[in-house]
């Protein structure tokens, strides 16, 4: 019985029904969790929302807690307490947590809970775990995960070097070594906000170059990852023929 219980609540796989109707139920509790997220009011139907995903959450968050021997296999009894401390299972506690607020203590207790009520956006992550092609995409993160680290570190180097050169040639633009991080970090995604800007002629000249090395940077991981998306899905499409 728990076995099928694990076979539902994972990502389903071909041809398993009432997997695939899980996820899809769960991943419409997720979307209809964020409603609330979206706006200030406080009206009874935002609450009952929140009160009803929630309970769904509960629900899925003790499935998983009396299955986590299948989860985690070979660990005998002791997964079902290392479970709570695995990355996804935190997510979903701090999507729990937020709904249970304690009323009458006080401002600051109150405060609290609406600082942690931000946790609830968390909820966005468990698509991850309901999605197949996400699954696909956090594989082949972990797939290229050494190539990835070598691109992250060569966008750090030119963030360093491009705020140290522009932190030196305008000083006066860049008040601070942390307005010169922000707008090589701008400069970097090629966002442009316009709100702290070179306006020396050398700082202009090092701000175009800058921006076609930037560029280039920023398109290496984009195409790390469709190479390897691609190459997941033709084998998965070659395991499904």
């Amino acid at each position: 019985m728990r076995k099928r219980i694990f076979e539902i609540i994972e990502v389903s796989t071909a041809g398993d029904r009432a997997s695939r109707a899980y996820d899809w139920f769960m991943m419409f509790a997720i979307l209809c969790s964020l409603v609330p997220l979206a706006t200030k009011s406080t009206a009874p139907w935002t609450v009952a929302i929140d009160r009803v995903t929630v309970c769904i959450f509960i629900a899925d968050y003790f499935l998983r807690l009396v299955t986590a021997d299948f989860k985690l296999p070979g660990r005998g009894t002791a997964a079902f307490f290392l479970y709570p401390f695995t990355p996804m299972a935190l997510v979903d506690l701090l999507t729990i947590l937020p709904s249970f607020g304690v009323v009458g203590r006080g401002a600051r207790v109150l405060r609290i809970f609406r600082l942690f009520r931000t946790f609830k956006v968390f909820r966005v992550v468990k698509f991850a775990r309901y999605s197949k092609n996400i699954e696909i995409i956090l594989n082949v993160l972990r797939s290229q995960r050494s190539a990835l680290l070598t691109v992250g570190a060569l966008a750090g180097a030119y963030i360093l070097i491009c705020a140290l050169t522009v932190f030196n040639v305008e000083p006066d633009t860049f008040s601070n070594f942390f307005d010169a991080i922000y707008w090589a970090t701008i400069s970097l995604t090629t966002v442009g906000y316009g709100d702290i800007y070179p306006v020396s002629t050398a700082g202009r000249v090092f701000t175009m170059l800058s921006s076609l090395v930037g560029i280039a940077v920023v398109a290496l991981p984009a195409g790390i990852i469709t190479a390897g998306y691609m190459d997941a899905l033709r084998e998965d499409s070659d395991k499904k023929k």
